[in-house]
């Protein structure tokens, strides 16, 4: 993923050309039960019910609703290469952007209030590609519909969302896939194995690091645009004047990424991506899993419409005395506290025999014998995916949890959270690993919950 590729969930009022009665949303608010619409039959044999029967079979399709159709959608495309998927529905609260992905699809069925997607009994999964503020309680309003899904990072927009979304498979037994996207990176595995057979020897030193975010913003007020339902891509977060820089502006400078009502910025927006790599080492390397303190210093900008950080600096301890310094790049490149750090992201492991760094672009060892021994690295082997949303679509078939499973997508997580708490208080944090809360900081364990804007609730 480039870093002009990202997501934005879009607006207006949606048209059911399938249904016989034409619903409304305040009918969908009042349902206590998701299953109980009639929407129609789909011209396939879920898939799901196949699973569910336990007669699921390679000719199996899985229908898929994309929820949120703006930069980061692009990647939902793939469906269309896969023979065992297909969308069948597109839904984002911004007409233009969800007729164009329609057309592209096949001219599915399009929703602007994604509730209506959940109610549909033939669509089996929801690839959510929303802003951040909308992931997680999508995702648990899909897993109550007894949908499966694939979730786009950085997962919540708080630690207390981020362990509310375990529900979804262990209480409600849903498949989830993270897209962070580089576990089904072959060469980002090869690394890693590396490490986990011990060919750089016992590892002290983690070092990750991402793109830097973005300061500025307009807070010039403009008029909604026609086809844009702005209240349902609030949702959540905070009622607020319509400006363009808030929700329109695509790229790396979209406000969804820089805003903290949606989101907690490019350390967790940028840093899901090498962090992800870090937790899937440790999540298969018998050690602890979680750090047991975290020091950050950070920039937030003070005027503009953005408010997240734009440079952050953090280090973790971890129970067993490793490190972990998690920065942005140019804070990175700047200091270059090790030769193996370069390039705008990338996760570096440093051993007492050498090291190895993997990114999406490429991979890189402290000698060239090293990396001989990644075509036979040893007995410690990670899952092997070839293509994230072949991966998901598999699962959703097999009932297997993906090679992105949501309890390591947690973990990880929070690491962008703990970084961005204590930059904002200045100050070291404790975390309890077993508790899963900050210790010993009354202001800063408040920290951990957000305020979401009534009906939306956890």
């Amino acid at each position: 993923m480039s870093r002009h590729a990202y997501s934005i969930i879009e607006n207006t009022a949606m048209k059911n050309t399938t249904m016989k009665t034409e619903l409304s949303r305040r009918g969908f608010i009042k349902q206590a039960a998701w299953a109980g619409t009639a929407m129609g039959f789909p011209t396939l044999i879920p898939s799901s019910a196949l699973a569910r029967s336990g007669k699921a079979s390679p000719n199996s399709k899985v229908n898929v609703a994309l929820i949120g159709c703006g930069d980061r959608s692009g990647y939902a495309m793939n469906y269309r290469n896969y023979d065992k998927s297909v969308v069948v529905a597109v839904c984002d609260p911004i007409k233009s952007r969800r007729l164009q992905r329609k057309q592209e699809f096949g001219n599915c069925d399009d929703y602007s209030d994604f509730r209506e997607v959940l109610a549909r009994k033939d669509v089996d999964a929801v690839h959510i590609a929303t802003p951040d503020h909308w992931h997680v309680p999508i995702s648990l309003l899909a897993a109550q519909a007894g949908k499966d899904m694939y979730t786009e990072k950085p997962l919540g927009i708080s630690i207390e969302q981020d362990k509310q979304a375990r529900d979804i498979v262990d209480k409600y037994d849903r498949v989830f896939q993270y897209g962070a996207q580089q576990r089904s990176i072959e060469h980002v595995r090869l690394g890693l194995e590396l490490v986990l057979n011990g060919h750089i020897g016992e590892v002290r030193q983690t070092y990750v690091w991402a793109s830097c975010g973005e300061s500025g913003g307009t807070l010039a007020e403009t008029p909604v645009p026609d086809g844009f339902d702005y209240e349902m891509w609030l949702g959540p977060a905070p009622k607020v004047p319509f400006c363009a820089d808030r929700c329109l502006t695509q790229g790396p400078r979209n406000g969804i990424f820089h805003i903290y009502d949606y989101a907690i910025g490019f350390v967790g927006g940028w840093g899901a991506h090498p962090a992800d790599m870090l937790q899937w080492w440790l999540d298969h390397s018998g050690l602890p899993n979680m750090p047991v303190a975290c020091e950050a210093k950070g920039v937030i900008p003070t005027s503009g419409l953005f408010n997240t950080l734009t440079h952050w600096d953090g280090q973790f301890i971890y129970p067993n005395g490793l490190k972990l310094r998690f920065m942005d790049h140019e804070t990175a490149n700047r200091e270059k506290p090790h030769p193996g750090v370069a390039a705008d992201h990338g996760t570096l492991f440093v051993g007492a025999d050498g090291w190895v760094m993997v990114n999406r672009s490429g991979w890189q060892t402290s000698d060239n014998a090293l990396r001989e021994k990644a075509r036979d690295p040893g007995s410690k082997r990670l899952p092997v995916s070839r293509d994230q949303i072949r991966n998901f679509v598999d699962c959703v078939l097999s009932r297997e949890q993906p090679v992105d499973n949501l309890h390591s997508a947690v973990r990880s997580d929070i690491l962008s959270h703990l970084i961005d708490i204590s930059a904002r208080t200045g100050r070291k944090l404790g975390w309890d690993p077993v508790k899963e809360t900050i210790t010993g900081d009354p202001q800063a364990e408040a920290m951990m919950h957000r305020e979401m804007r009534k009906p939306w609730t956890l």
